[in-house]
C-alpha cells in the first residue's frame, strides 16, 4: 500500500548513528550475505550498506522466515531498513534486527522502476521515500563501484570464482552433506562439465528435457549450510548462484582430447556472499534470461559434439602430462587461498597505493607471498601480554627447570599442609640429596575429585615430575611455602601446566596474590587457565604466531606482521609446539600459500586486510603494516 498522505519514515543518516538507539536507515548495498541458517531457526543476512555521507555500516539481520529477510539480488541494490537497533562490535557501530523489524529493497540502476520488493502487504512508501531512492541511485552511480562477479556459462574458466543467474531444471540429494542442482542459461561452455552419477538416487526434474538441451545443462555440487536451500528450491525456478568456484576434474580416458571436464562447487560457509537466491519473475535479468533461454536452437546443440568443445580449448600440442600437471597445480593457482571475516566491502588496493599514504588506515589487499620469516615454523611462536603489549620468547625448558631447582632449596613447610582447600602427600626422594617433594590435591567442596578434574599443587617438583603428574591429573601449579601460604614461584617459569601446555605470567603487569584465592573459583572441575589466573592476580600471557610475510602484488613490495593467536592458520599456537600432526600441518599450509621450488606466478593469490599504524623509536619514525580479520581458506587447512 502507497500513499502520499501517509506521513513518510524518518531516515537517520549513517554519520548521525548513535549506540543504544533504534532507527530506520537507507543506503546503497555494498557487499551481502543471501540468507542462511545461522543459529537454531534463525536464518541471518549480513548487509554492508553506504549512504551520500560516504560512511559504511554493516547490519545483521535476524528472522525465522527466510523469505522475510531483504530481497537484494546484487551490490548497488538499495535498501531501506526500519526498526534497526545500532550497538558496538569491535569498536565499530553495527546494526542489528530486533522483533518486528522491516526492508523494502529497489534497483539501485538509474531510471529502472522505484519498486518495493517485500513481503509485507502493509507498507507505506511516499512520494518523499520516492525521492530518496532516486537522490541514492543518483550519488551511487558516481561514487560506488557495482563491478559485477556476473558471468554466463560460455565465459566461464578453471580456478575461478564467479556469480550465475541461471534456471533451474533438476535436483537431487547426493549425500547428507552435498546436493545436486542441474541449471543452464542458454549459452555454452568451452570446456565440458563433469557430470554427478544420478543413477541410484532420487531425481526432480524432467530428464528428457535435459536430454534434449545436451550440453547446455552443468551440474553443480552445493555443501553444507547451502543444502537446506537447495532442496527447498522449486523446479523451473531463477536462480543466482554467489561464488561459485570451478575447478578442472581430470578423466580417466585413453583418449587426449577428454582428460578434463569442468566443476561446479558451492562451497559451504558464507564468505564473499557465498549463498543462492531465487530470482522473481519480474527482474529485469530474469527477463533477459529468458529471452536468452527462448533463442536457443536446440537443432544447432543436438548436432555438436564434445570434443569440439575441448579442442577449441586446447592446443593441438597438448600432451596427456600437459593436462595432468594443469590439474596438479589448480589448488595452487586457485583464486584465494585465504578468507576475509569482516570489511568484505572495502575495495581492493594496490600495493604501491599503500606505500604512499599515512597512517593509520585499513586495507584490503590482493597479493602472493613472496617469502616469510622466520623459516623454522616453530620459532614464530612467541609469548605476548595482552596488557602491555610486551613480547618474550618461550621459556628454554632447561631454564625452567633451573628455576623449579632453585626453590627446592626451601623444603615444604608442614604447617601449610592439609588445608581445607587440598589435601598433601609428602616423600623424599632418592639419590638426590633427600629432596623433599610436597603434592597438594586441590578438593571440591570438601571432596577429592577424579583425577582427570582435579588440580594439584607441587612443591620442590622437577620438570620430570611435573610432566608426570600433568598426564595424570588435570591441571599442575608449581608452588612453594611461603611465611602464611603456599606461593606462586618466579613468572619466568608457567603458573599452571595443563596437559602438555605451559602457562605463563607478565612479569610486569601480574600482582600475585595467595594460593587460598583459588577457592574463589565457583566451578573446580573446569580450571580455566584465565579463571585461575585471575584470582592468583597473574595477566596472563597469550602464545602468539609472530611472522613477518613479504606481499607482492605486481605493483609494489610490502613487509607486512602476523601476530595471530589461531584464527589465521586455525591452529592454536599454544598446541603447536608439543604436538608433531599440528606442526605437519602448519607446515603444510605453508608450502601451499609460498610453494617452494616453483616460480612466483605460479603462487596463489591471498586475499587479506590489513592495518598500518605509525611506530616511533627515539628520532625515528616508520609506518608498519599487520594482518588481521583473515583466515587460511577451508579447503587449504
Amino acid at each position: 500500500m502507497s500513499s502520499a498522505s501517509v506521513a513518510p519514515y524518518i531516515y537517520t543518516s549513517l554519520n548521525l548513528l548513535k549506540k543504544g538507539t533504534f532507527v530506520n536507515v537507507c543506503g546503497v548495498v555494498k557487499f551481502f550475505k543471501p540468507p542462511y541458517l545461522s543459529k537454531g531457526t534463525d536464518y541471518c543476512s549480513v548487509v554492508t550498506i553506504v549512504d551520500q555521507t560516504n560512511v559504511t555500516l554493516t547490519c545483521m539481520l535476524f528472522s525465522r522466515n527466510y523469505n522475510a529477510l531483504p530481497s537484494i539480488y546484487k551490490v548497488g541494490d538499495i535498501i531501506c531498513i526500519r526498526g534497526l537497533k545500532i550497538q558496538a562490535y569491535k569498536n565499530e557501530l553495527q546494526g542489528i534486527s530486533k522483533f518486528g523489524f522491516t526492508s523494502l529493497t529497489f534497483d539501485g540502476t538509474l531510471g529502472a522502476p522505484v519498486i518495493p520488493r517485500t513481503l509485507s502487504k502493509s507498507f507505506t512508501f511516499t512520494a518523499q521515500d520516492h525521492n530518496m531512492i532516486e537522490a541514492l541511485r543518483t550519488w551511487a552511480s558516481t561514487h560506488i563501484s557495482t563491478s559485477s562477479n556476473l558471468q554466463q556459462l560460455c565465459d566461464t574458466q578453471p580456478m575461478q570464482y564467479y556469480d550465475l543467474t541461471c534456471q533451474l531444471l533438476g535436483k537431487a540429494e547426493v549425500d547428507g552433506v552435498s546436493f545436486l542442482l542441474k541449471v543452464w542459461d542458454g549459452t555454452r561452455m568451452k570446456i565440458p562439465s563433469w557430470r554427478v552419477c544420478i543413477q541410484d538416487i532420487a531425481f526432480e526434474g524432467d530428464l528428457s528435457h535435459i536430454l534434449r538441451l545436451q550440453n547446455l545443462v552443468v551440474d553443480i555440487v552445493v555443501y553444507d549450510n547451502h543444502v537446506q536451500v537447495a532442496k527447498s528450491l522449486k523446479i523451473g525456478s531463477f536462480l543466482r548462484i554467489y561464488n561459485l568456484y570451478t575447478k578442472l576434474q581430470p578423466i580417466n580416458s585413453e583418449s587426449t582430447t577428454s582428460l578434463v571436464r569442468l566443476q561446479f562447487h558451492l562451497h559451504g560457509g558464507t564468505s564473499y556472499g557465498r549463498g543462492i537466491r531465487v530470482l522473481p519473475e519480474s527482474d529485469s535479468d530474469v527477463d533477459q534470461l529468458k529471452k536468452a533461454l527462448e533463442s536457443v536452437d536446440l537443432e544447432a546443440v543436438q548436432t555438436s559434439d564434445d570434443t569440439d568443445n575441448v579442442a577449441n580449448c586446447l592446443t593441438s600440442s597438448s600432451s596427456e602430462s600437459d593436462l595432468v600437471s594443469l590439474c596438479e597445480v589448480e589448488r595452487c593457482q586457485q583464486l584465494c587461498a585465504t578468507t576475509l571475516t569482516n570489511y568484505h566491502y572495502l575495495e581492493k588496493t594496490s600495493l604501491c597505493a599503500i606505500l604512499k599514504q599515512r597512517a593509520p588506515r585499513i586495507y584490503r589487499i590482493r597479493a602472493k607471498l613472496r617469502s616469510y620469516k622466520p623459516r623454522t615454523l616453530l620459532q614464530s611462536v612467541k609469548l605476548l601480554c595482552p596488557k602491555c603489549h610486551l613480547l618474550q620468547e618461550i621459556p628454554y625448558e632447561e631454564n625452567v627447570d633451573k628455576i623449579l631447582q632453585d626453590a627446592t632449596v626451601t623444603p615444604p613447610d608442614c604447617k601449610l599442609q592439609d588445608t581445607p582447600l587440598y589435601d598433601s602427600k609428602v616423600w623424599s626422594t632418592e639419590g638426590q640429596g633427600g629432596r623433599q617433594v610436597a603434592v597438594h590435591f586441590v578438593k571440591n567442596d570438601g571432596i577429592l575429585p577424579h583425577s582427570s578434574e582435579c588440580l594439584v599443587l607441587i612443591e620442590g617438583g622437577r620438570i620430570c615430575e611435573i610432566s608426570k603428574l600433568s598426564s595424570m591429573f588435570h591441571s599442575v601449579i608449581p608452588v612453594r611455602s611461603g611465611p602464611e601460604d603456599l606461593e606462586l614461584l618466579n613468572l619466568a617459569a608457567p603458573f599452571l601446566i595443563r596437559g602438555r601446555v605451559c602457562h605463563y605470567g607478565c612479569k610486569q603487569c601480574s600482582n600475585l596474590k595467595p594460593i587460598k584465592n583459588l577457592s574463589t573459583i565457583p566451578n573446580k572441575r573446569l580450571w580455566i587457565p584465565s579463571s585461575v589466573a585471575e584470582v592468583l592476580g597473574i595477566v596472563p600471557l597469550q602464545y602468539v604466531f609472530v611472522m613477518t610475510f613479504t606481499f607482492d602484488d605486481g605493483t609494489g613490495v610490502l613487509n607486512v606482521y602476523l601476530k595471530d593467536s589461531e584464527k589465521f592458520f586455525q591452529i592454536p599456537a599454544s598446541e603447536v609446539l608439543t604436538d608433531d600432526d599440528l606442526q605437519r600441518n602448519l607446515e603444510r599450509i605453508m608450502n601451499v600459500i609460498c610453494p617452494p621450488g616453483i616460480k612466483i606466478d605460479a603462487y596463489p593469490w591471498m586475499e587479506c586486510l590489513i592495518k598500518s599504524y605509525n611506530v616511533t623509536s627515539g628520532m625515528e619514525h616508520q609506518i608498519c603494516y599487520q594482518i588481521f580479520d583473515t583466515m587460511v581458506a577451508e579447503d587449504i587447512i
